[in-house]
């Protein structure tokens, strides 16, 4: 998008008001420039991700609205956007010159705030800038305007941030959604996205949403979690993962399922992490999100239809052709409706060691939501059919939760065994053992089941020696 553009879609931030009744304006304003808050309110901060009532002037507000509208007049609009480094510099000068040139009486961290805010509303996504760039907020949600929450260590905060309007909260949305051709409008009210940084992001707008235009942002760390940073989390311990290691690299084909904001996705990263660096990975999403850090990595991401309702590509179809692309690996995204049947073709037909995730409440469950989606495909197939597939395809399921304090662990690490008359036989490896409650916080431990699995020889035509221990004793 060109900054001439990007500076008209901020435009109407600033003049989208108008004075209410009674209110007294204690600076002229230029017509076209919004009001001040209504005497003896307090103005509210757009952007500081904190807790709590904001301690600001009354005029400060409506003195950083009346900056911002001479700014954007002001700017070179041939400045190339692309070079942020530039136009954050000329962005800078000119605040210098305006601030003075309207002699606002302004502390100097009132006037870097000032200008960071009206950086962000030019050059970011407005207001939600600050908490996106707060490493300790995990997801933000948007619920219209005037209502903004994040998660922070699991639990919900509401913050004091706040958009000016209805419009205001759409032209964030078409910031986010416009680089990767994503439409949302009337026609097409639900979008999935994501930010550059690989952040997931969702928006619902109305005639859907009663309550104004909503966004779901699922932060992604610009690190990516390793193996010991979720051993330090207490996620898994460090037997759990040399299991799961040695799972992948002796090419079993492993689903992740779980909750939603389990961390599925997250698993799935650290899982893939271990593939080794001489295979070719081919990854199908429906907004890319996972961060492979192999050389060998070859990326698809389905399309949905555009505004004539043509030209949609589904993860089925992606599925399909990443058979004729030469994979090693094939890992999904998330398998949601008939993809899963092509998936576990895949799994059956020589593309060992694949994963993808999948949600569900307990491991059985997963496997239930298996046979669902491969009926969703279409397909006449006899319910036996359908699960001798199943418990033939995949090898692994890893479970994870939230747990009512926030945290998240990895409950079961189960085996599918096969079947048993009509029945898929499974068994736990590891699982999580809850043991009591203390200051809000859940106290557990994580502990194998003292059970081999019966793939364990898949480990020794691989290679793979794992000590004793790791399997320990149920006891």
């Amino acid at each position: 998008m060109s900054l001439l553009r990007r500076i008209e879609r901020a435009r109407p931030a600033v003049e989208g008001e108008s004075p209410a009744p009674g209110t007294q304006v204690p600076v002229p304003q230029p017509a076209g420039s919004p009001s001040p808050p209504a005497q003896g309110a307090s103005a509210p901060s757009h952007h500081r991700p904190f807790l709590g009532t904001l301690p600001a002037r009354e005029s400060f507000r409506e003195a950083k609205y009346r900056v911002q509208n001479r700014l954007v007049n002001e700017l070179d609009p041939k400045l190339d956007l692309s070079n942020q480094v530039e136009v954050r510099r000329q962005i800078e000068e000119l605040f210098a010159k305006i601030a003075d040139d309207e002699g606002l009486a302004l502390t100097r961290a009132e006037r870097v705030r000032m200008l960071e805010q009206i950086s962000d509303e030019i050059l970011g996504l407005g207001p939600l800038e600050p908490l996106l760039r707060d490493d300790t907020v995990t997801e933000v949600m948007v619920n219209g305007p005037q209502q903004v929450y994040i998660e922070r260590e699991g639990r919900l905060e509401m913050t004091n941030v706040t958009f000016q309007n209805d419009e205001h909260v759409m032209r964030i949305i078409q910031r986010i959604i416009a680089p990767i051709g994503r439409r949302v409008d009337e026609s097409s009210p639900m979008v999935d996205a994501r930010l550059a940084d690989g952040s997931r992001v969702n928006a619902i707008i109305p005639p859907l949403s009663l309550v104004g235009p909503v966004i779901t942002i699922r932060k992604f760390s610009a690190t990516p979690y390793t193996v010991e940073d979720l051993i330090r989390f207490g996620t898994a311990s460090p037997e759990m993962f040399e299991f799961l290691e040695a799972c992948v690299k002796a090419r079993l084909n492993i689903f992740v399922a779980g909750g939603t904001g389990s961390g599925k996705t997250t698993m799935l990263n650290i899982l893939s992490s271990f593939i080794p660096d001489d295979e070719r990975i081919v990854t199908i999403e429906d907004a890319a999100e996972l961060q492979l850090r192999q050389e060998h990595v070859v990326t698809l991401e389905a399309r949905p239809s555009n505004i004539e309702g043509k030209g949609a590509v589904p993860i089925r179809e992606l599925v399909r052709n990443a058979l004729r692309m030469r994979p090693d690996r094939i890992v999904v995204g998330e398998c949601r409706s008939a993809e899963a049947l092509d998936m576990l073709q895949a799994m059956n037909t020589g593309h060992d060691g694949s994963m993808s995730t999948g949600h569900a409440n307990t491991p059985r469950d997963m496997l239930a939501r298996l046979e669902t989606m491969v009926l969703m495909a279409g397909m006449d197939l006899p319910l036996r059919a359908i699960r001798e597939q199943v418990s033939s395809a995949v090898d692994l399921i890893v479970h994870q939760n939230r747990l009512k304090d926030g945290t998240r662990r990895i409950t079961n690490i189960t085996e599918v065994q096969g079947m048993e008359g009509e029945v898929i036989v499974m068994q736990d490896i590891f699982v999580y053992e809850q043991t009591g409650v203390a200051d809000g916080k859940i106290l557990g431990r994580l502990r194998p089941t003292g059970i081999r699995p019966r793939f364990v020889e898949k480990f020794d035509v691989a290679g793979i020696h794992l000590p004793p221990n790791v399997f320990g004793s149920p006891f």
